[in-house]
């Protein structure tokens, strides 16, 4: 299931010394803006239903979605409710999918403090009977996005703590997980990156090994672009991609992307009426052109 997300930055305002601050974004944003532009407006290989719908008041939201493989025929689907108490700041959000899996999330936003996010994260498969649940934290305010949350687990729980600091344009993060059952860190993770008006670059190294950047460039009010780069330490490889997004006209838009390794992506979106949004999509192996494999999609998005 497709659920559409806002691409403005968060709590963006003006700084005393007049230049554009806001709350530097959660360390799994950074870099969102050109990763938008290589998975957005793409469903290679699968056909997808999506269905969303909101209550006159707001407090509550239902969605459901649907897909299947071409290549396995194989289908899934899921269903979602959410519910605001906003007096509260409070969010009760579940989930059921066709693997058995139950969800239930409870939030609390803003509450007991200004910026702070508390959630309980639960899941349950009646099948097995395995349970989990997570503890999420987070706090942002100016100059500082943190985060920390706990992964419960009958061995020993997992910690996950990021932290982003922002400043004139310049953002630096760090994230970590931590296994307290092994005593050792699972994950360390470092980015770096810088933001100003319409280009933003973006750099990481996760564990000392795999090595990425980015870099997203808003050329004109139609025209979007992207550039990344991956590699990992003691291997030859090397990916490098680019990407577009080319908004013909208030209804529709054009996707393209390319790989080193000759996969061209290419996507359409139109919105037939509005929230009605009609998606097609075809990767094309462009190395073996006349092997075949190339793969299609079909995305059809309702929301009233």
């Amino acid at each position: 299931m497709h659920v559409k997300e806002s691409s403005k930055p968060c709590c963006s305002h003006k700084s005393k010394g007049g230049g554009d601050m806001a709350v530097p974004p959660a360390y799994s944003d950074l870099g969102k803006a050109a990763k938008d532009i290589f998975s957005k407006g793409y469903g290679f290989g699968t056909v997808k239903l999506d269905l969303k719908t909101k209550a006159q008041s707001g407090v509550m939201e239902f969605s459901t979605g649907g897909s299947s493989n071409t290549d396995t025929g194989k289908a899934s689907g899921n269903l979602e409710t959410k519910y605001k108490v906003n007096e509260l700041g409070l969010t009760f959000n579940q989930k059921w999918n066709t693997d058995n899996t139950l969800t239930t999330e409870v939030t609390l936003e803003d509450q007991l403090a200004k910026g702070l996010k508390l959630a309980l994260d639960t899941s349950f498969v009646p099948n097995t009977g395995k349970k989990s649940a997570k503890l999420k934290t987070g706090y942002k305010r100016d100059y500082v996005n943190v985060g920390c949350d706990i992964d419960f687990d009958l061995a020993g729980p997992t910690v996950h703590a990021a932290a982003v600091l922002g400043y004139e344009g310049w953002l630096a993060g760090y994230q970590m997980a931590f296994d307290t059952a092994k005593s050792k860190l699972a994950q360390n993770n470092f980015a770096l990156g810088y933001k100003a008006g319409d280009f933003q670059l973006h750099t990481n190294v996760n564990d000392g090994t795999e090595f990425g950047g980015s870099i997203y460039q808003k050329v004109n009010d139609q025209l979007e672009t992207a550039v990344n780069l991956a590699w990992t330490a003691g291997s030859n490889n090397t990916r490098f991609g680019i990407a577009a997004k080319y908004q013909l006209d208030k209804d529709a838009s054009l996707s393209a992307k390319v790989n080193n390794a000759s996969l061209v992506g290419v996507g359409y979106t139109q919105a037939l009426r509005p929230g009605v949004k009609l998606t097609l999509s075809a990767l094309i192996d462009a190395k073996n052109f006349n092997a075949g494999g190339h793969k299609v999609g079909l995305g059809f998005e309702l929301e009233v």
